[in-house]
Formats: C-alpha cells, structure tokens, sequence
C-alpha cells in the first residue's frame, strides 16, 4: 500500500518556545542544560503528533537550534578559522557563525531558495579539507527510537550546500571531496540503525548546467552505495527538467521525491523514466509552503496516476517540501472567522490530509465519504463574500499601461526634489524602524488583554515617536523615521488595515534563528478603507523641522510575506495591493511628505527558481510597485528599500522600478553587491548599507568611512545615501544609538574630503 511521509515539521514550537529558550540563552537567563532540554521536548512532541496522525516516514535531524544549512556546514567541519576553525566544538562556537562575535562577523544570510526562510551562506574555500560530524542526526535518531517512533534522518545534500555556499572559485572539486565524507555520515547513520536517509537537493531545481548536474548524479551515485542506508533523493520549490529527472531515475536510489504542488507536469516524464525500476515516487502533493486545505481530489488523481503506473507499494505521498514553513494547527485560531478557518491547513492539518489521502487509496469505495468535508470546504471558499469583490475586481481590470508611469525623467525629479529638500552631500537617514522595546511590546499586550485603554496606548506610542525623533536629531541625521513603535510588523501591520486579509493568534513561523513571523492570511481581494499611516506621519512630522520619511511596505512584499490565496493567479492579487498602497502613497502627498519610502525588501526573493519563468515575475512584480508610486509629483521623492540584495541579472528590472532613491544590504558583502551595478547605467540614487544590523556587533567609524569609500568608487558621491543594511527593530537602544552615531561621524568625515581627494 501507498506510504505517507513529512519531509520536516515545524521546529519553533507552539508558543515560540525555541524562541524563548535561544534567546534566554544568548542573554545568560538559563544555560545550554536548559536550552537543549526545550530542544529535545519539541522534538519530542512533534514526533509524537506526526505518530499519533498515523505518518509512516517521520523526519529526524531537520530539528535545528538555528538553521539547518548550519547544521550541514558543522557536519563537514567548514568552520572558518574566525570561529576557531576545523575542530571547533560547543554552542559556542556554533552561535557565533550565526551571530558573529565582537571580533568576527557572522556567516552572511541569505534567502532559502524562493522562501521568506533565511539560512545562513558556508563559507568553503578550494582544497579545502572536510570530515564527517554525524553527531547532530545521531543523536536525534537516538531519541527518538528511545521514544519507540523510528524516523529517517534528513540531511542537506553535498550538491545544494556547495551551490549555497560561497567562496569557491571551483564548486565541482569541492563537491568531489565532500562525497566521502558524506559517505561516512551515512554509513555513521546505518551503525546508528537508520535504514532510510533523506538527502535534500532542492538546487537540482536550478537549472544546472550540464557539467554541474553530470556531477552531482555522480555524486549521489556514490553515496547510494552498499554502506549507506537507503537514500530518498527529495527535491522541492521546483520542478525538475527532464533530462534531471532521466538521470536520477538511472540511480540506485531507494526513492526520488517530486514537488507536484509547485512542479505537477513532473509527474509523467517521473512515472515513465521509474516504470522498469524499483525506486520509490514520493509524491509532493500537500503543499508545505501555504495554508489552504487541500483539493484531495486532485491530489488523488495524481497518486492513481502513480499507482497505476508503479504499483501502490512504489508510492509514496508526502507533502511538497518541509512543514517548516507553515505555523502548528489551525485549530487553535479562535480569532480567524470561522467560514475562513475552515478553509485554512496548518501542520497539524496537513498531517491529517496525509492520512485521508492515505485511507482513499487504501480504500477506494470510500472516497465519496472520506473527502466529502474536502469537497464542501472548496465550494463554500469558491462562493463567499469573504474571498470575492466585485468593485475591487473591476478597478484592477481598467489598469492601463499609462498607469504604471511616472511624468518626468529620474533626472529632471531629482533636480525638482533637491530643491525642495536642501540635503547635504551624502546624506544619512535610517531605513524606518527602531528598537521595538520590551516596554513596547508590554505595552501592545496590555492593549490587547484589555489592561491599557487605547487613548493611554496612544499616548504611550506618541511619547515613543517624540524620543525617537529627538534621539535622530542628538545624532545629526538628515532625513528622520518615526521609529514605527505602532507596527508589530511591516506586513502584518498593513494588513490589519486592508480588506482580504486576516490573521492567526499562533500562527507563528521560523524567518531565521529566533526571530519568527507570524504572516498574514490573504484570503480575498483586497482593497483600503481608510488612511493607515498619515495620522503617525502628520504628529512626527510636526515635532521637527527635518524631512521625515513616510513609510510603507510594498505590494510584492506583502504579497510574498503573507500566505497567499492560491484560487486567484498572484499577479492579479498583487496589482489589487499595489491599488491599496498607491491610495495611501497619495494621501500622503496630500499631506505633505516630500519622501515616501515603499519598501519591496521581497522582491528579489519572489524570483522564480527557474529562469525561464523569471523575467515575466519580474515585470509584473516591477510593475506593480510602479503602480504604487506613478501619480505622485516629480517634487515628492520615492524611495524603495531591499534586502539580502543579489541584483546580478536582474539590474534591468532594478532599474525599471524606476525609485529615486534605492537603499540595500551591503556591509556583509564589503559593497560588492555593488558591482551589479556596473552591468547598466543605472539613474538613481543609492543608499548600500554600512553595517549589518542582524548582529549586535558596533562597527567603528573607521569601519563605515572605509565601506563609504569602496561605494563611493562604484556609485559616485553625487548619488550616494547612508544607511543601515536594514530596519532596527531587533537592536537594542545602545546599540542602534552608538552604531548610528558612528555612521554619522564617518559621514561627517567623506564630507570633509572633496571628492578629489576621496
């Protein structure tokens, strides 16, 4: 009979108690004892309720203490020597590749593929020498076969963490000697009693390039070997091409898993190269990135498609990639409309479409009565009010192409801004948020529990923007933020305020480390009652005589920041968005903000994984923030803010958003992300981060005037701006002050110096 199986569960637990453990480690509240005890209790449950759904493949060793890319890297012993290289033991050691020391700056970070995940980027170097650490999948399995529930581990393959890893000049190589050591984690595996092992290899998704993928089926050739246990090649966020998926079904592999949530045509060319073989098909077919029920039925048509091909014993069905992406148990959400909740799956749920899928094809005369709730869910989301608009609907159809223009020239703007603005020379300014405070965050749960009234809360929050105004204009910042103490989040926030959406009390998701999102539910079309930022803007503008930014997020950010509905293509829902924050972006200007920053720090992240699906993303997705910006005056000044910033490729639609100021994350790559921008003579101006702010690390004045220096070199002062890497909601005060400070100061310096002399 068909088999079901999770390629990884949640791991921050219920209530973020990961979150909370980490961090009171970090801050020496509790020790390691403490820590890996709520470690080993998450891991404990988590098993236990995918046991209890009855899942036959439950996965072991996707549990992490901060990012399971770290984890592959540790296991290799690619640890730079900053860290205290090869050999290095401890938490120690480990927390600091993630969060960098006083001494030494963290591993960078970047997107997981196309997720809102960050993992943090190895750092490999050619020749380098490896060896085997199993110790982080055997002791998971261990405890879990102390639990009675036997689990198969799952491990980053050696191709994926060589294509995520930078530093090499020849990735191949490095491959080929990561292959025996890679054996030797299996075969540490099958001492420990593993019969299955999961080898994830999502960049086989990436359009390789023949020589690479020629590589890396000989590299799992020699790893699905009599030493190891048997190997589940699973892939995911991606279809393969079928050329990849002729190759691996020539490997000895126990079973190859497909993501048919993102990839369905996979599935023939799959069936066709594994009818003569005995591998395993895992069927990816419960979406682990998003939280809408599932239609079952066509999930059933693809697994009868895979048993009448291979025979029931063949298949498995399985969710599409890690449930890591998606929060515990819809169950819980008393707050969510009850119609909208019905529709929703979170992991819990998915579990349990698993083991429905499972008794259907176990027992086909009862698929009438096993997918009835199924079938109601589908057709009462295809019919309500809460998913449907008509008005909103036929506004986003009247769009032209006209609509997405600007009147005048970046330069002609930039002529009419600059008047208006009276900056100085490389001016500095920060990108919006600032520390979000315990007493903030007290102060947001006594609103909500009913212990501060709102006309207190208000108070409270006004007194916060005054000290951060007042704190930008100690330091000598030119253009100011209100510090957005009356966000929780840049999407969340913005969603409270729109129609379509709605929101979880617990649907909390890992982003990085213990930092966890608790993403938006868009659910219908979507549209603006009312201003949601001018009040905030109006008061901290009126407490200085300094520019002062408004801000807002962006349409592909919130769209690619929220789970999305997925009955309505998302181009459309994201043009519906781009509406909504182009009312606000206006009323604005009405207002009298001569800078609107329009945040799209998701736009990069949103690219396609295969290239040939890339360019018609990237011009709707530019499109749309155009959309949002195109009516204002050439005197009002937009701004636009991205984030783990790879514009290699893409400069074109970079520069096609047409911004007049574009801010992004530089100082880990020492400004070579600037590079990108030798490819076109791009018009606008630019503000590259000067220090990291995910790492509580000061950087000096010295540090930033020589990062202004190498900006200056490629970009020309003339268009330059200063500022953080990103938002500093996660620092501290005295970090944020003292950092600040410092940009200042090295600002101060680059000022001092004609251009000549730079």
């Amino acid at each position: 009979m068909a088999r079901t199986a999770v390629l990884g569960l949640p791991r921050v637990g219920p209530d973020r108690e990961l979150k909370q453990a980490l961090e009171a480690c970090w801050a020496g509240r509790a020790g390691e004892a403490e820590l890996l005890e709520t470690a080993a209790g998450l891991r404990a449950a988590a098993w236990r309720r995918a046991e209890a759904a009855g899942i036959d493949v439950i996965p072991s060793g996707d549990f992490s203490l901060y990012d399971h890319v770290l984890d592959a890297a540790w296991a290799v012993d690619a640890i730079p020597e900053r860290f205290g290289g090869p050999g290095a033991e401890g938490l120690g050691a480990y927390f600091a590749m993630a969060r960098g020391t006083d001494d030494a700056r963290p591993l960078g970070m970047t997107k997981w593929l196309d997720t809102n995940y960050h993992h943090l980027v190895p750092e490999l170097a050619d020749g380098q020498a490896f060896r085997a650490r199993p110790e982080h999948w055997v002791a998971q399995l261990e405890q879990a076969r102390g639990l009675g529930i036997p689990t198969r581990p799952v491990i980053l393959g050696p191709f994926s963490l060589v294509r995520l890893a930078k530093g090499l000049s020849r990735p191949l190589e490095a491959l080929e000697s990561l292959v025996p050591v890679y054996a030797d984690l299996l075969a540490a595996l099958a001492v420990a009693g593993a019969s299955e092992v999961q080898l994830d290899e999502p960049c086989l998704a990436l359009d390789p390039a023949a020589r690479e993928l020629d590589a890396a089926l000989e590299a799992l050739e020699a790893l699905a070997g009599p030493r190891a246990p048997a190997v589940c090649l699973a892939t995911y966020f991606a279809p393969l091409d079928d050329v990849a998926i002729e190759g691996l079904a020539a490997l000895p592999l126990g079973e190859l898993h497909l993501d048919l949530v993102r990839g369905p045509g996979q599935l023939v060319p799959a069936l066709r190269e594994l009818a003569d073989g005995e591998a395993r098909l895992s069927l990816g077919v419960i979406d682990g990135r998003n939280v809408w029920a599932a239609d079952l039925d066509d999930a059933l048509a693809r697994i009868d498609s895979a048993t009448a091909a291979l025979g029931s014993e063949r298949v498995t069905v399985a969710t599409s990639c890690s449930l890591l992406h998606v929060p515990y148990e819809a169950a819980r959400e008393t707050g969510i409309p009850e119609e909208v909740r019905g529709w929703l799956a979170f992991a819990a749920e998915r579990l349990g479409e698993l083991r429905v899928l499972a008794e259907a094809v176990e027992h086909p005369g009862r698929r009438d009565e096993l997918l009835s709730e199924s079938r109601a869910r589908l057709a009462s989301r295809r019919a309500s009010a809460h998913a449907n608009d008509p008005a909103v609907r036929a506004r986003a159809g009247a769009i032209t192409d006209a609509d997405h223009d600007r009147a005048a020239h970046v330069e002609e703007r930039r002529r009419a801004q600059r008047a208006r603005l009276g900056l100085p020379e490389l001016p500095t300014t920060t990108i919006g948020s600032f520390p979000q405070t315990d007493e903030i965050r007290a102060a947001r749960r006594d609103l909500r529990a009913g212990r501060l009234e709102p006309a207190a809360y208000q108070r409270f929050l006004e007194e916060r923007v005054a000290e951060v105004v007042a704190a930008q204009e100690r330091l000598g910042l030119d253009v100011l933020v209100h510090g957005e103490p009356e966000r929780n989040d840049m999407v969340e926030y913005f969603g409270q305020q729109l129609r379509g959406f709605t929101f979880s009390e617990h649907g909390w998701v890992q982003s990085y480390g213990s930092r966890c999102v608790k993403p938006p539910i868009l659910h219908g079309d979507v549209s603006r009652p009312a201003p949601m930022t001018v009040p905030w803007w109006r008061y901290a503008q009126s407490l200085t005589v300094r520019p002062m930014k408004a801000m807002l997020t962006g349409p592909v950010t919130i769209l690619q920041w929220s789970f999305v509905r997925d009955d309505l293509p998302r181009r459309e829902t994201c043009r519906q968005i781009a509406l909504a924050i182009q009312d606000e972006v206006l009323d604005l200007e009405r207002a009298g903000a001569a800078i609107v920053q329009v945040d799209e720090a998701a736009l990069r992240e949103g690219l396609p994984l295969r290239r040939a699906e890339q360019d018609d993303y990237l011009r709707w997705a530019v499109d749309c923030f155009r959309l949002t910006t195109a009516p204002v005056r050439d005197e009002t000044q937009v701004h636009t803010h991205m984030c783990y910033s790879d514009f290699n490729g893409i400069m074109d639609h970079i520069a096609r958003l047409d911004a007049d100021v574009l801010s992004i994350e530089a100082s880990r790559s020492g400004m070579g992300v600037l590079d990108a921008f030798a490819e076109v003579d791009y018009p606008g101006e630019v503000g590259p981060g000067v220090y990291d702010i995910h790492s509580p690390r000061v950087p000096s004045a010295d540090e930033i005037e020589r990062l202004l220096e190498l900006a200056e070199e490629r970009i020309g002062r003339d268009r330059l701006w200063v500022n953080p890497d990103c938002g500093l909601k996660t620092r501290g005060w005295s970090e944020a002050e003292a950092a600040l400070a410092n940009m200042v100061e090295a600002a101060g310096r680059r000022r001092a110096r004609t251009p000549a002399a730079a």
